[in-house]
């Protein structure tokens, strides 16, 4: 027996607005969650910065 798809495709069934973006999707979730994605951008941000530093300070 073939397997049939069980989504239509977007061809056949047009929607009157477009999907959202990843940029959308990302920012709605980001103040769903302020507190969690604040901690985790200030540790990136930090992990950058003292990963420049280190390779600024052996490279110098």
């Amino acid at each position: 027996m073939p397997e049939t798809p069980t989504a239509p495709s977007d061809a056949a069934n047009p929607s009157p607005e477009a999907p959202p973006s990843f940029v959308k999707l990302a920012m709605r979730n980001m103040v769903r969650k302020g507190g969690k994605s604040l901690f985790h951008f200030s540790l990136t941000v930090t992990a950058l910065l003292s990963l420049l530093v280190g390779l600024a300070y052996l490279t110098r």
